[in-house]
């Protein structure tokens, strides 16, 4: 089982170094290697991820400058070559190129998985994550993918018990039967931290999130964040974040604006949405497409529009 791993951290992000590690075993405890249901075989990573951070950068791709790429090893473990550009582009660029470079023509990951995000990505923020859009690239392109991100609070967040979390959840959604060639499926893990609160220069590979991205609500008091939690499939909840901008103004007396929302604030949380049960602590799974066609308007658009 082959697995293209990215995300929008950057390749030396937490994150994504510890869902390697659990994907792969590295000192986790799972007894080897995540492996595919179907013929057993273990998972080989292939991390194909961005040099920088490129967080909120939603599906932008580059073409007016090259992809500049550079074979690199984090913690003397995981090892990858990091792309300067952004999530969507790492996705393009290994499928089309990186990959059948180093697997031989016509050759493709059996899954794509996208994290593990420092950050929240549920409700309308799967519309701005650079993380969902990566998976949402190589569902469009073929090939099965899965977006994993974790909800972060005032705490120090426990990357390696939510990568374990993560893997978990990812065994389940295999076991239960194959994913087909352009699905894509949004995970959110909830908080999971100690509760030390996170020092100004903790780097979650967040740098250019604004403050307040995604603190949330705080979970109930004394939780073990490695106690298993439930997995729920659920919506995605469609309500407006709630904006807010800081006015300050510059030395020379420009005037400029800071966002300083919450990015889990949101105008409204509908009963059994990804929002809803993160906050009370479930696993949420979200299917997501890439089709953004509202066909329940449009028959009402073909009788006003077409000609007859």
């Amino acid at each position: 089982m082959r697995i293209l791993l990215t995300n929008d951290d950057g390749i030396r992000a937490p994150g994504i170094v510890a869902l390697y590690d659990a994907l792969t075993d590295a000192h986790l405890g799972f007894g080897g290697a995540l492996r595919d249901p179907r013929t057993g075989a273990p998972a080989e990573v292939f991390v194909v991820a961005p040099e920088t951070v490129q967080s909120a950068t939603s599906h932008g791709v580059t073409f007016h400058e090259p992809l500049m790429t550079r074979e690199v090893t984090v913690n003397d473990r995981m090892k990858g070559v990091a792309v300067e550009g952004r999530p969507a582009d790492c996705v393009k660029l290994a499928l089309s190129a990186i990959w059948p470079e180093i697997h031989g023509p016509g050759s493709a990951p059996d899954l794509v998985i996208s994290g593990m995000n420092a950050g929240a990505n549920c409700g309308v923020n799967v519309i701005y994550s650079g993380t969902v859009a990566a998976a949402i690239e190589a569902a469009f392109l073929g090939v099965p993918s899965i977006a994993v991100s974790l909800h972060l609070g005032g705490g120090t967040p426990l990357f390696d018990a939510a990568a374990g979390h993560a893997r978990r959840a990812v065994e389940r959604i295999l076991a239960s039967g194959p994913i087909e060639r352009h699905e894509c499926l949004n995970i959110n893990i909830p908080r999971t931290e100690s509760p030390r609160p996170r020092a100004p220069g903790d780097d979650l590979g967040t740098r250019q999130k604004p403050a307040g991205w995604d603190v949330g609500r705080p979970p109930s008091e004394g939780y073990d964040p490695r106690a298993p939690l439930p997995v729920r499939v659920c919506t995605m909840n469609t309500h407006g974040l709630v904006d807010r901008y800081e006015r300050r103004v510059s030395p020379s007396g420009d005037v400029y604006y800071w966002s300083a929302g919450d990015g889990m604030a949101f105008h409204g949380t509908e009963p059994g949405s990804d929002v809803d049960l993160l906050f009370s602590r479930h696993i949420t799974v979200t299917p997501l497409t890439y089709d953004l066609t509202r066909r329940g308007a449009m028959q009402r658009w073909v009788g006003r529009l077409n000609e007859r």
